[in-house]
């Protein structure tokens, strides 16, 4: 029976850091490219508009962060529950 709970909080805690993920995932890319776009533009990064910059290189930047930042929380969540590939 532990292992039963191991597993659903094993789960629980991946499936809260992927709503995580994809909740950043969605406000960079469809939120600040396409949605917030308008109000964004007002502010200018290295000669371009704002809500430009994230639709082409800023969301870039940002996933790429965000790789690293999911493989390093999915490193502890495995290891913490036992899961860690050797």
């Amino acid at each position: 029976m532990a292992t039963d709970n191991n597993a659903k909080a094993y789960w629980t805690a991946t499936l809260g850091l992927l709503t995580k993920v994809m909740i950043v995932w969605f406000l960079v890319s469809y939120g600040a490219g396409i949605l917030f776009a308008g109000a964004l533009n007002s502010i200018h990064l290295g000669g371009y508009p704002l809500g430009f910059w994230f639709a082409q290189q800023g969301s870039i930047y940002v996933f790429i962060v965000l790789i690293f930042w999911y493989a390093s929380q999915m490193g502890k969540i495995d290891r913490k529950f036992g899961m860690q590939e050797d």
